[in-house]
């Protein structure tokens, strides 16, 4: 199909016109509108910097396996396919969202483009454990909500996988939990003390305890941005690789932070509930 003027340049390499526009990203003309734009500045970011893990993976492993959590219409995961998994000719993406009509429509335009190596797992994150292999090697979460992102965190330390990559969404779930009546002293109760400023720091409080968490189970994290505030608010990325099978140093980093804010986050519940408590004495 023909591209409008200067559509070109923002077109993903390795990433067919014929692809976005199945996925209602360019227009029938050939054009991207604003929401569009966005969407492939940070999918493209994002693909990007997961590359070097997948290389990683596909370099170590005969068949490695990617997850794709809360993968919605899977924008992520075809242009991953497009420009990374179909090139090297092998390794597997299996993209797990919870809205079954999602996942059916996904799988029919992968079978139209004949990616067999694409595949799609209906199910909430937390329940499709039965549906993936014992060991996976890249979990990815673009903008999973709230608890979401913890579920995605948790599914790759318990398939010890060696990467994992993370956009948090919207999360509230530590600001409710946030009193300022229990702080430690009185000026972490500022902190959260005006609503606004709680939810906000609620919001950064989770993403540094997620970072700690991975830490506390051997994993090398870095914390970054995606792209520019201007192209998105969400845009804070977690990049963990694991190094070890555990940290005693990160353990107890998290152990000070979750008893100085009087917090018990989504992902520390999880983890232990699955036996990976991060807080445990090595």
């Amino acid at each position: 199909m023909k591209l409008a003027k200067g559509v070109a340049e923002e077109v993903p390499p390795g990433v067919t016109p014929r692809l976005l526009q199945e996925l209602h990203l360019l227009t029938r003309d050939g054009a991207l509108n604003a929401d569009a734009r966005r969407k492939l500045k940070q999918i493209r970011h994002l693909v990007n910097l997961l590359r070097p893990a997948i290389d990683d993976a596909i370099v170590r492993h005969p068949d490695p396996i990617v997850v794709d959590c809360g993968a919605g219409k899977s924008y992520l995961g075809f242009m991953l396919y497009e420009m990374v998994l179909a090139a090297a000719g092998k390794g597997t993406l299996l993209a797990i969202e919870a809205r079954p009509e999602l996942s059916s429509a996904a799988a029919e335009r992968a079978a139209r483009f004949g990616y067999d190596r694409l595949r799609f797992v209906p199910g909430a994150i937390d329940a499709i454990d039965a549906a993936l292999p014992e060991r996976v090697h890249v979990v990815t979460a673009l903008h999973a909500c709230d608890p979401a992102t913890d579920d995605a965190l948790a599914l790759a330390i318990a398939h010890q996988a060696d990467h994992v990559a993370v956009v948090p969404c919207c999360q509230a779930e530590v600001a409710r939990q946030l009193d300022p009546a229990r702080a430690s002293d009185p000026a972490t109760a500022e902190l959260y003390r005006h609503p606004h400023h709680r939810r906000e720091f609620g919001s950064h409080l989770t993403n540094v305890i997620r970072a700690a968490t991975l830490e506390a189970l051997g994993y090398q994290v870095t914390v970054t941005e995606l792209v520019g505030r201007e192209h998105a608010m969400k845009n804070e990325l977690v990049l963990g690789r694991r190094v070890h099978r555990f940290s005693a140093p990160a353990r107890a980093r998290l152990r000070a932070l979750l008893d100085r804010f009087s917090v018990e986050p989504a992902i520390v519940r999880i983890l232990r509930e699955r036996g990976y408590d991060p807080c445990a004495d090595a």
